[in-house]
């Protein structure tokens, strides 16, 4: 049940992925094999695999992890704190090994569950498979060989939501408005994230737009666990500016 898990015991989680190269045609022959077979599975009839390949982001076979940020919440003076790192940059290994590293230290605490928005579906299986692909072995928690569901220490805003609706789906903005929860004002939204990599080379945008989605989600299980909501001056970003 949700009302036994610690809200202090959470680990807030948000990533940002983009297409592994700039461009369809910089692909390498045979994964634009793989890339038409995967694509005709979504793509219209009058697009071919090139004009979707900025839908290849959402698949860690052909996407690759840009940006980690992690939120914890803790106390002081009856008031919550958040406090968010984020593990950015263009060296897609260096980044899940020091989050790897993060986690496992933090995992070593205390008994610690994961939360994204839809984060079971897509950020926890995304880490777990580039983190393989890059050869890091797996922290504890991610691996789920052999786990029963209820096993896993996941959780997941969108999920909770649902209610055993498993048709349901409801966008990390939609959510948060439907709370009244106030979200930061973005500088993009996610369809951009690949653009601002690949053309704007900003990586300190990603970051700060993934940490306001870190937030966003940590103020959306307050919400669901009744407490009182973290305050914007109470955000301590360990990322810099």
């Amino acid at each position: 049940m949700l009302s036994n898990i610690n809200i202090f015991d959470i680990l807030f989680l948000d990533i940002e992925t983009v297409p592994a190269e700039p461009d369809f045609t910089k692909l390498p022959e045979h994964v634009k094999e793989f890339w038409e077979k995967r694509s005709s599975k979504f793509r219209k009839e009058n697009e071919s695999a090139a004009d979707v390949y900025g839908k290849a982001g959402l698949y860690a076979e052909f996407g690759k992890v840009v940006c980690i940020s992690a939120g914890i919440i803790n106390e002081a003076n009856r008031k919550y704190l958040f406090r968010v790192k984020s593990f950015y940059g263009k060296k897609e290994k260096q980044i899940l090994s020091e989050f790897s590293e993060m986690l496992s230290n933090f995992i070593a605490k205390k008994e610690v569950h994961l939360c994204a928005h839809n984060g079971k579906e897509f950020d926890f299986p995304y880490l777990s498979r580039r983190m393989l692909i890059n050869e890091i072995e797996l922290p504890g928690i991610l691996d789920t060989a052999g786990k029963k569901p209820w096993e896993t220490r996941f959780l997941d805003t969108m999920d909770l939501w649902k209610f055993g609706d498993f048709r349901y789906y409801i966008s990390l903005d939609h959510l948060a408005d439907v709370f009244g929860i106030e979200t930061p004002k973005y500088e993009m939204n996610g369809s951009q994230v690949s653009e601002v990599y690949w053309k704007e080379d900003d990586l300190q945008k990603i970051a700060r737009y993934c940490e306001q989605d870190v937030y966003c989600v940590a103020q959306i299980m307050l919400k669901f666990k009744g407490l009182d909501l973290i305050h914007p001056e109470n955000i301590q970003s360990l990322t810099g500016s």
